[in-house]
């Protein structure tokens, strides 16, 4: 039987960790890995309640390092086949939705399951930011060739490891988290300035995160055109 991990990255989440670390360790995952990210709020000490729940590890940055080396630390400590990734700002989150992602992956199916959030500002069948998701699972091993790029990836890291499937030809599958919502970052940010400003920082790491693996477009490229 394959083991299954999940992955919970948390940067300042007080108001949602609780609910999500404690509905992963309900299920029926052999790790859950919550990784905190240098958090200033109350997260470390939320955390630190949630020790006794069962098969739960919790790693603390002593500082902010950015997504990416936070999801690459929770692979590292894993010792699991199949890696589910799980943001740690979800409301309504359930156990359906772990079954959901986990599924296709242990099917052999596909490569990696992409899942979107239908309670989301923008319509989900229309979403084009769909793949950005962070609920996501997939084998750990295809994760290990890029695990050092997604460490200094930051919010790049989605587009990161999106370009490397593509490149690799490598399946995915779209599914809908029906009833789960992901805030915005005008629901979470103090002031409408602040959301503007995180939108921006993290578009620039999304674009240099393309930038830097040039690569791996040449790469899809050349696989399309193969196809013609």
């Amino acid at each position: 039987m394959r083991k299954i991990a999940a992955i919970i990255c948390a940067f300042n989440e007080e108001k949602t960790i609780k609910e999500v670390t404690a509905t992963a360790c309900d299920y029926f995952f052999d790790e859950i890995i919550v990784v905190n990210d240098g958090s200033t709020d109350r997260t470390a000490a939320i955390l630190v309640e949630l020790s006794g729940l069962p098969r739960l590890k919790c790693i603390t940055l002593p500082e902010n390092k950015g997504k990416g080396y936070a999801m690459a630390t929770g692979v590292e400590n894993s010792t699991s086949e199949i890696i589910v990734f799980i943001d740690a700002d979800l409301s309504n989150l359930k156990e359906k939705h772990f079954e959901q992602l986990i599924t296709p992956i242990f099917k052999n199916e596909c490569d990696m399951v992409l899942g979107q959030a239908t309670e989301t500002l923008i319509n989900y069948k229309f979403n084009p930011f769909k793949s950005f998701t962070g609920e996501r699972a997939m084998l750990k091993k295809d994760m290990l060739p890029i695990l050092e790029e997604i460490k200094t990836s930051k919010f790049g890291v989605e587009t990161l490891i999106n370009l490397y499937f593509q490149a690799h030809e490598k399946s995915v599958k779209y599914i809908m988290l029906e009833g789960l919502k992901h805030p915005t970052k005008f629901d979470k940010a103090n002031s409408k300035s602040q959301a503007i400003k995180e939108f921006v920082l993290e578009g620039h790491q999304i674009a240099l995160a393309a930038f830097n693996n040039f690569n791996l477009l040449t790469k899809i490229v050349r696989n399309q055109i193969k196809k013609i």
